[in-house]
């Protein structure tokens, strides 16, 4: 995506004004999808046990990956035992597969694999996501509650909670794709049974204004999380380091790189974090190991030290064996949701558990 459009999407301006009728068209096509679905046309497929899904209905990078990772951390404090499928978009292949720590981003998907190794949670991925829900239930029969990594459009899954993230720019200028950042319209309503339940969780970094979600139902609470990069950074070694440090050596110069939606956040975090970057260089969002390689190698000069997405850097860094010249030190993300999140999810859970208890609701086997 250009930064032209980007900058369209945030505004009822000349550009979004011209695509307008093609998210017209678009919107047309959603609403018969969803219609489909609603009158079981197309089936919507049910898991023997709760569904939560993670997802959002913005295009880019929203904070989805971390805000998954954070759920699965709190969920095994409250004590479940949660599962994790996902599409793995960017893998080789359509099929149903487990995923561990010790998998393959070509195999995985990078954000997969992101998850697999920053929760050691049980995961498939597939593209069909019922399949692989039952091929998680399967393979770990004592997984209690299943989260689905980017499913908000997927309605062939029915789920019982709904996460929905959002980042800094908001709902931009309400409209549908083309003309505006909206993969369907705002509010959406839950999906699954007519019971699931919506929450809104708002990524941003500190210090910035967010604009309000609109439009916007009263009953929706909007909830923030914060978002920054740790103060430590890891390189392919395993070795740790302060980025403080890091960017505090005289005759070092300094550079990044990210292969995300929106790289350019990746870049002002890490000048927010003391780094002053001599270099920066943005790719397309899920670019593969190689091409990221092969643009370090491009630009890379002695005395160069690069940093990285942890994203990217479970693609780049099994290539770097044998590369010495390559410093690249990887900076995960760090997203804190607020307590009040916390508290609405677990009451949701809550009632969850009460409602597949009751004789009057779904039973779990």
């Amino acid at each position: 995506m250009s930064a032209r459009l980007q900058q369209a999407w945030l505004r009822r301006g000349p550009l979004a004004a011209l695509l307008w009728p093609v998210s017209c068209l678009y919107g047309t096509l959603m609403a018969l999808r969803r219609l489909a679905y609603r009158s079981c046309f197309k089936p919507s497929e049910r898991l023997p046990v709760p569904v939560l899904v993670v997802g959002n209905v913005v295009v880019g990078g929203a904070g989805k990956t971390p805000t998954v990772i954070a759920l699965l951390r709190h969920l095994r404090a409250q004590g479940w035992t949660p599962g994790v499928i996902s599409r793995g978009y960017g893998r080789e292949g359509d099929g149903c597969l487990e995923i561990t720590p010790d998998s393959s981003s070509r195999e995985a998907g990078d954000e997969p694999l992101l998850i697999a190794r920053a929760s050691s949670a049980p995961m498939v991925v597939g593209r069909q996501r019922a399949e692989a829900g039952h091929l998680l239930l399967t393979r770990h029969p004592e997984v209690d509650l299943i989260v689905c990594d980017d499913g908000m459009q997927h309605w062939a899954l029915a789920r019982d909670l709904t996460v929905v993230v959002f980042d800094e720019r908001g709902t931009g200028n309400g409209w549908l794709l083309p003309a505006g950042l909206l993969r369907e319209p705002w509010p959406a309503r839950p999906w699954g049974d007519g019971k699931g339940e919506l929450l809104v969780l708002r990524t941003a970094r500190p210090g910035i204004e967010l604009p309000p979600l609109l439009p916007a139902r009263p009953s929706d609470a909007v909830h923030a999380a914060r978002r920054e990069l740790a103060a430590e950074a890891i390189n392919a070694q395993g070795q740790r380091h302060m980025l403080a440090e890091l960017a505090g050596q005289e005759g070092v110069e300094t550079g990044a790189l990210a292969g995300i939606a929106q790289p350019q956040r990746f870049f002002e975090m890490l000048h927010a974090r003391g780094l002053g970057l001599q270099h920066e260089l943005a790719l397309p969002d899920h670019a593969d190991g190689p091409a990221l390689l092969a643009a370090l190698l491009a630009e890379h000069r002695p005395g160069r030290r690069w940093f990285c997405t942890e994203k990217d850097a479970v693609k780049l860094f099994p290539l770097l064996a044998g590369k010495p010249e390559l410093e690249v030190w990887a900076v995960p993300l760090e997203q804190t949701p607020e307590p009040a999140f916390w508290d609405e999810l677990d009451q949701a859970l809550k009632r969850l558990q009460e409602r597949l208890s009751s004789r009057h609701g779904r039973q779990t086997p």
